[in-house]
């Protein structure tokens, strides 16, 4: 479920739609949570799809950290990549906002924790990274487990109207890491391996 404060926007013709804060979106919020509505496909599953809908499933899919494909029921699928994106996942099934989102910016994820099936290169940001690569997680988790935790303090002092689609036991141990009583769990536990292209 993506935050009640945003919409779907045209942004232009490279990405096509996007999700875009309809107002102030403070950082520390809770941007998404994966809810009961949300498909999850396993390899199984798809088979048993019509082939003709498998192009739909791969855009708009992405991989968790046992090979399933998980399809957004709402908006949220059409969440575009950045590398430097306003949003950043965790290992609790939900995001939160990094920085400070205004009305008509989007919100955004790094695809590089998603577990794209293979590389592709992204809109060009002026970034050192130009393309996305399925073993991102690898190479980044550091760097993007320390956006979460630079933005624990803020958790705790803005609205948060999805905190209550978080799975109980997942709260729990996500506020075990807010007060300091647990470490938190890294990202790259949600990595899942896959047959990948080289890096060029």
């Amino acid at each position: 479920m993506i935050h009640p404060d945003t919409e779907l926007r045209f942004i232009n013709n490279i990405v096509g739609y996007g999700v875009v804060a309809k107002k102030f979106i403070p950082k520390g919020t809770i941007t998404w949570v994966q809810d009961d509505l949300d498909s999850v496909y396993t390899t199984d599953d798809i088979q048993r799809i019509n082939p003709l809908m498998h192009n739909f499933i791969e855009t708009y899919c992405f991989v968790n950290a046992r090979g399933e494909k998980v399809l957004c029921w709402d908006i949220a699928k059409y969440v575009n990549h950045s590398f430097n994106p306003s949003c950043m996942s965790t290992a609790y099934d939900f995001e939160i906002a990094i920085r400070d989102i205004y009305p008509g910016e989007q919100l955004t994820d790094d695809y590089g924790y998603l577990n794209v099936s293979e590389p592709f290169e992204a809109e060009d940001e002026g970034t050192v990274r130009k393309v996305v690569y399925p073993d991102d997680i690898l190479k980044y988790h550091e760097q993007w487990d320390k956006q979460i935790l630079d933005n624990l303090p803020h958790i705790g002092l803005v609205d948060q109207p999805l905190q209550k689609f978080v799975s109980q036991p997942n709260w729990e141990e996500f506020s075990k890491v807010i007060t300091g009583q647990s470490l938190l769990r890294s990202i790259k536990t949600c990595y899942y391996p896959q047959n990948i292209l080289n890096r060029g």
